[in-house]
C-alpha cells in the first residue's frame, strides 16, 4: 500500500499541482498562531506544550481516520494515504523552479537566473556570478528535494510500518513548518525549541536520504564528505544532506558568495569540480535515482510481506 499510495500521490501532484498550496500554508498558520497565543504564556514550558498539541491533534485525527478509512474497506485507506501524501508532498515545487533556473542558465540569460533564484531563495541574488547561481542553485534544489519528498517518504514509511497510517508525513511536514514559522515570529526561545524539535524529527530521514545518496552515487565519497564536512555547515541537517550529495556526485559546493554587498562565508562542501549547469542535470539525476530507489526498496518490502502471508 505504501508503493501505490507514494506512486498515485506523486502522478497526482504532477498532473494536478496543488494550487491553494499558500491557502493551506495560511491556513496551518493560524491553527498553529492559535496555540501559541492561548497556550505559551512567556515561559518555555507553556511553549512546549503548544507545540506538542499543535503536532498531537492533527497526528491524532489522522490515524483515526486511516483506521476508520481502513475498517470500512482498504481502498478507501490507500486513498485517503493518497490525499495527505499530495497535501505534504512538494516534488513539483521543487522541479519547477529548479527546472526554470537551470534553462535559464543554459541560454546564458543570467539576470532571468539571477531573478528567479532570488524569488525562490526570498533573498537577493543579483551579485551571483554565472557559477555562483548554478551553485546555490544546487543546494536549494538539494535541500528541497530533501524537505519536500524524501523526509515526508521516510517518515511516512516509519508510520505506515507501525500501523499508524500517513501520520509520519504529517509529523514532519508540521514540525518543519512550525520551525519556519517560529523561527521568524519568535526567534527566542520558543524558536530555539521548534528548530530543535524540527532536528529530532529531522534525525532519522537525513541519515536515510545521505545513504541512499551513498548507494545511488559515489559510495566512498559521500561517507567520507558526511563524515568530515557536514558538521561545518551551520544547519546540521542542510550540512548532512548537501555534504553527502555534493560527494554523490562529485561537485564543490558551499563556498563564500556575495550577498547583500557583503561576503558571505560558507564553509566547503564535496570534493571534486566547481558547479556549473552540468553538475545541475547531475542532481536532478541524484535525486531521481534515489526516487527510484524508494520505490524498489517499498516494492521489496511488500512483496517480502506477501511471501510471509
Amino acid at each position: 500500500m505504501s508503493l501505490l499510495s507514494l506512486i498515485f500521490a506523486l502522478l497526482l501532484e504532477q498532473l494536478h499541482p496543488l494550487a491553494l498550496r499558500r491557502n493551506l500554508h495560511a491556513g496551518l498558520g493560524h491553527y498553529v498562531d492559535f496555540f501559541h497565543r492561548f497556550l505559551h504564556a512567556g515561559h518555555l514550558k507553556h511553549g512546549r506544550i503548544a507545540w506538542l498539541v499543535a503536532i498531537l491533534l492533527p497526528l491524532i485525527g489522522t490515524v483515526s481516520l486511516y483506521w476508520l478509512m481502513y475498517w470500512v474497506h482498504p481502498v478507501f485507506a490507500l486513498l485517503f494515504n493518497v490525499l495527505v501524501l499530495y497535501f505534504t508532498l512538494g516534488f513539483r515545487q521543487f522541479i519547477r523552479s529548479y527546472t526554470d533556473i537551470h534553462q535559464a542558465l543554459r541560454d546564458h540569460d543570467l539576470d532571468k537566473a539571477r531573478n528567479l533564484l532570488s524569488a525562490w531563495r526570498a533573498s537577493s541574488c543579483h551579485e551571483l556570478k554565472h557559477e555562483e547561481v548554478a551553485r546555490v542553485t544546487i543546494e536549494e534544489g538539494l535541500l528541497a528535494a530533501h524537505r519536500y519528498l524524501f523526509g515526508v517518504i521516510t517518515w511516512f514509511v516509519v508510520s505506515m510500518f507501525l500501523g499508524l497510517g500517513p501520520a509520519g508525513a504529517v509529523l514532519y511536514r508540521m514540525a518543519h513548518f512550525i520551525d519556519q514559522l517560529w523561527d521568524h515570529e519568535d526567534p527566542g526561545d520558543l524558536g530555539v525549541f521548534a528548530r530543535q524539535a524540527y532536528r529530532w524529527v529531522e534525525w532519522l530521514p537525513m541519515r536515510v536520504t545521505a545513504m541512499i545518496f551513498a548507494i545511488v552515487g559515489d559510495f566512498e565519497d559521500t561517507l567520507y564528505c558526511w563524515r568530515t564536512q557536514s558538521q561545518s555547515w551551520p544547519d546540521p541537517v542542510a550540512g548532512v544532506v548537501l555534504a553527502s550529495a555534493a560527494g554523490a556526485i562529485g561537485v564543490r559546493l558551499g563556498l563564500p558568495i556575495l550577498q547583500a554587498g557583503l561576503p558571505q562565508d560558507r564553509p566547503e562542501l564535496g570534493i571534486g569540480e566547481d558547479a556549473d549547469v552540468d553538475f545541475m542535470q547531475s542532481t536532478v539525476g541524484l535525486v531521481w535515482r534515489a526516487l527510484v530507489f524508494w520505490f524498489a526498496l517499498l516494492l521489496l518490502f511488500g512483496l517480502a510481506t506477501l511471501v510471509k502471508f
